[in-house]
């Protein structure tokens, strides 16, 4: 049964309140998925905290017009697309990879996304893929203004170490 005009706009205000608040989206064609894999996938998806949902490719269009950006991906909606939002760039390509590779499948086939305001082509599943997460890069700065204090600390703590001792580990560990 086809949507009436009142619920094509109000699911067009969804899809451009959902695209608003996602700075990732991505494209894929899930044709040929059996029931139990599209499961599977979306239960992936929900748990990497990735919205994942089919949507009409007019409706999808239309909202992706309305907000701008999305120019260079518009030739890809046509056939059927499902969309995954979220805030994490690499979180979808990274759950996409390993659904690919736990069923050894080519579908769902990765269409294309848009992150950040740059498109990414079809080609670019395995470069989106090893990006490091939010958290990681999170975690890896957290280390690097870490280290300094981490080295201070255990040169102040050394057994017997005198100001010249302490400066001197220091200064040695910099160098290194």
């Amino acid at each position: 049964m086809p949507l009436t005009k009142a619920q094509k706009e109000e699911a067009l205000g969804a899809i451009e309140e959902t695209l608003e608040g996602a700075n990732t989206v991505y494209l894929t064609d899930y044709q040929g998925l059996t029931v139990e894999q599209a499961t599977g996938l979306r239960r992936a998806f929900r748990e990497a905290d990735v919205q994942y949902k089919v949507l009409k490719n007019t409706l999808l269009r239309r909202a992706m017009e309305a907000r701008g950006g999305f120019d260079d991906l518009l030739d890809e909606l046509n056939g059927p697309t499902a969309v995954a939002f979220t805030n994490d760039p690499a979180g979808p390509a990274k759950v996409l990879k390993k659904f690919l590779e736990d069923h050894d499948l080519e579908i769902p086939r990765f269409k294309g996304a848009y992150i950040d305001g740059a498109i990414y082509g079809e080609g670019s599943l395995d470069v989106l893929a090893k990006l490091k997460s939010k958290d990681e890069l999170l975690a890896d700065i957290l280390g690097l203004l870490m280290a300094p204090i981490t080295n201070v600390a255990s040169a102040l703590g050394a057994q017997g170490a005198g100001l010249a001792s302490v400066i001197q580990q220091i200064s040695e560990k910099e160098d290194s």
